[in-house]
């Protein structure tokens, strides 16, 4: 009971949304927290004083995502965007290796292998990933939990197959990372952003390596990305960071400065109460969804729920203060520490109508 009522004194004061806001998968709300930070942040330059403190917030940043990943900081690099990651690991492939995607997956996963010209990429269903590895497949890109519905991806058999057959794994834990227990290194690369369950603001994207970085270079590295950054302001790096730094993007600082305070949250609320509370919510609304004769996508223990043929309802739903997301004609429904089985409830009504 008492760490029950801890979870929802640390939301209540975090968080008053004025919607029931069920869009996770595609924003996050900002902790308040992070809102003050982010003035304060932004006050220093508004003021012309020193934007130095703003990094050390980066590296707080990077130590926290390293431990929700099980992985060391020196494994972790900070750039801004999934596709930016996913670019530096198609960068690295010779021409003709095949890589094998999930069919409709999030685009930041599997364009930059698309645009490579000289790939062999290939998709199939989501289900079928494990068994699609073959000899001759050089990576296996996939999302943890899908985007469009929320599905989750058997990712040790993806693993244990890609091994067998000598391939690397590539995994974007956008969708699961905040509150799906994440094992970066079971897999060779994985990659999340901010801005949805770690409550944070745009503009920051994890990457994780292998120790021996997996045969990347650093193809995006800028004065960053040396060993010591302020000595590396004009003409080539002389010395990239011995550490996953090397792969660091320009820091957007503000973000950084924000996004401390919002997995510092994270850490607090603990990533079992996370998931506990926004699974038991989604099972809430499959089971309500299920009285009303409608049939989500089959997701089992995931926080998304898709439900198809509903996606018209949404503007409706918004204008009625219900925050959802309409994709390929479903109606997707994301659950997070902040939602509470009003807010379930409250759908369900809205729906029955």
């Amino acid at each position: 009971m008492e760490t029950t009522e801890t979870f929802e004194s640390l939301v209540r004061a975090e968080f008053a949304p004025t919607t029931s806001y069920l869009n996770t998968a595609s924003n996050g709300l900002l902790p308040a927290r992070t809102v003050t930070a982010l003035h304060e942040a932004a006050l220093l330059r508004a003021e012309g004083r020193p934007l130095l403190p703003l990094y050390d917030d980066v590296e707080a940043c990077r130590a926290a995502y390293a431990r929700l990943a099980g992985v060391p900081p020196t494994r972790v690099a900070a750039g801004a965007s999934v596709a930016a990651h996913t670019g530096v690991i198609a960068a690295s492939l010779p021409a003709g290796a095949e890589v094998l995607t999930v069919e409709d997956d999030f685009t930041s996963v599997v364009n930059p292998f698309h645009v490579r010209g000289d790939l062999k990429v290939r998709a199939v269903p989501l289900e079928r990933v494990a068994e699609s590895v073959r000899p001759g497949t050089a990576l296996v890109a996939l999302s943890s939990v899908q985007s469009a519905d929320g599905r989750i991806a058997d990712l040790a058999a993806v693993r244990e197959a890609a091994r067998e057959h000598g391939a690397r794994t590539y995994v974007d834990c956008s969708q699961s990372a905040g509150w799906l227990p994440m094992e970066a290194d079971a897999f060779d690369f994985s990659a999340a952003v901010s801005f949805k369950w770690l409550l944070g603001p745009h503009g920051a994207a994890f990457l994780v390596l292998p120790e021996d970085f997996g045969g990347l270079s650093p193809v995006l590295a800028g004065w960053v990305a040396g060993e010591r950054p302020w000595d590396s302001c004009y003409g080539p790096v002389q010395e990239l960071a011995h550490s996953a730094r090397q792969f660091d993007l320009s820091h957007a600082l503000f973000t950084y400065a924000g996004l401390r305070r919002s997995l510092e949250l994270i850490e607090e609320a603990g990533l079992a109460a996370l998931h506990a509370h926004a699974v038991g919510l989604a099972d809430r609304f499959r089971a309500g969804l299920a009285r009303l004769g409608h049939e989500p996508v089959p997701a089992p223990g995931s926080a998304i729920v898709s439900v198809p043929g509903l996606g018209d309802r949404q503007p409706g739903l918004g204008e009625s203060g219900i925050v959802v997301s309409d994709r390929a004609g479903n109606l997707r429904a994301a659950f997070h520490l902040y939602n509470t089985p009003a807010d379930v409830d409250r759908l369900l009504d809205a729906l029955s109508r």
